[in-house]
């Protein structure tokens, strides 16, 4: 019984660590990062852009191409002069 407890919180421990890795990123990594989710944007240089802009001052930058900011409230809360999300 104490067995399958202890490995069950060690699972838990590393898929919750793995989902942080994801969605974490260091201003190194926020190249490939702010790649990733820019791959599909009209406007790619402009979109890569503001999501470096976005991934250093946050340090995190949300999975996939489009959506996701619940991931990271810094990024899904920056506003632009004219009160618009800044970050793509």
């Amino acid at each position: 019984m104490k067995l399958s407890f202890v490995t069950l919180l060690l699972v838990c421990l590393v898929l919750t660590s793995s989902f942080f890795e994801a969605s974490m990123a260091s201003p190194v990594l926020c190249g490939a990062k702010c790649g990733r989710r820019c791959s599909k944007a009209g406007m790619k240089d402009r979109c890569l852009r503001f999501c470096g802009i976005c991934c250093s001052k946050c340090k995190c930058v949300p999975s996939g191409t489009y959506g996701n900011k619940h991931e990271c409230p810094c990024y899904r809360d920056m506003r632009n002069s004219k009160g618009k999300p800044k970050c793509p």
